[in-house]
């Protein structure tokens, strides 16, 4: 390929080659990322350095022709021109910056002083092309650019868009501060829906909407249905008195007619019951979710272990995609 890389190889005292360390510039590094492996292996298997070496160079020139991306030369006016950016934007709102200067992540408050931030990726065209923008929104983040636009010009529409979702990162922080969130375990700032703890193997699943987190959300109730029936209907009946103005927690308290389980009050442990099959809480991601509809049983089961379970048993029977079958617990 024309081209030349410095390294060193370090061979232990024993001369052993599957024990020598390669040290290189960060370039050769960032190139040779992703064999690792073939390299590790290579070291094992040669039986000489000279042999490694030219495995080397042939691992070399094939990761070279896959990542043609990584050795365009950036012009100096490229490094001088971002350089300038992150002066006038301040390093206090730099967050990284990687040492090809071709990865960026800034970061910002918003007025509630939630942290946040935005990782900013480089082309060698850069300010004539834009940079690739990753933010952790639950809704797309489009940037509007000109050629004659900067990093600063991005900030400041990364804390628009900050300020026009602070509505709905309130109301999740409610859910998330006020009430039992069984799912998900760890919300990313993306994350629309939430899985509220109501009693004891009840739960309401809620889709919310992140422009307009205020109004009546998709809502789906997971129990034993004698418990979630009147929970629907009584939100079926009196939808038309949800109030926009005030918060999502407040309407689902006051149409549902009951207080979500508080944090300050009780365990997550009293809501989080293991499945009756597998006797775990979490299965590859996912939690007990299905409940016997018996009173006094109410056990719950993850959908797959119930799914599982019912083929097994002779007596259960199929129609379409719905199983019908004997609780593995009271035999109902």
């Amino acid at each position: 390929k024309g081209r030349d890389f410095h390294i060193r190889i370090l061979l232990p005292t024993d001369f052993q080659l599957k024990n020598a360390r390669i040290e290189c510039s960060w370039h050769l590094k960032k190139i040779l990322h992703g064999y690792r492996p073939i390299l590790k292996q290579r070291l094992h298997s040669c039986p000489d350095l000279i042999s490694f070496m030219v495995e080397l160079k042939t691992i070399l020139e094939i990761a070279l022709k896959n990542t043609q991306d990584l050795h365009i030369p950036r012009p100096p006016e490229y490094y001088s021109c971002l350089v300038r950016d992150l002066e006038i934007l301040g390093w206090n709102k730099v967050a990284y910056v990687d040492s090809g200067l071709t990865t960026i992540k800034l970061k910002a408050e918003d007025s509630c002083g939630r942290q946040h931030l935005i990782t900013l990726k480089l082309n060698a065209k850069y300010p004539t092309e834009p940079p690739d923008c990753l933010v952790d929104f639950p809704v797309q983040f489009a940037i509007s650019w000109m050629p004659q636009n900067s990093l600063i010009d991005i900030y400041n529409q990364f804390l628009v868009a900050l300020e026009s979702l602070k509505e709905f990162w309130d109301t999740m922080d409610e859910i998330d501060g006020k009430t039992w969130v069984l799912e998900p375990e760890n919300p990313t700032r993306s994350a629309t829906a939430r899985r509220i703890a109501i009693g004891n193997n009840v739960s309401v699943n809620v889709e919310v909407d992140p422009r307009h987190p205020n109004v009546l959300p998709e809502c789906y109730f997971l129990g034993a249905d004698h418990v979630v029936n009147p929970l629907r209907s009584k939100l079926n009946n009196d939808m038309h008195l949800w109030d926009p103005e005030i918060s999502l927690l407040q309407n689902l308290k006051d149409l549902l007619e009951i207080d979500f389980p508080s944090r300050a009050v009780l365990e997550k442990s009293d809501f989080a019951k293991d499945c009756g099959i597998c006797y775990a809480y979490r299965l590859d991601g996912t939690t007990p979710d299905q409940v016997c509809d018996d009173p006094r049983c109410g056990q719950p089961f993850h959908q797959a272990c119930l799914y599982e379970w019912l083929q097994g048993l002779a007596s259960s029977r199929q129609s379409f995609n719905v199983i019908f079958g004997e609780c593995p617990y009271c035999n109902k």
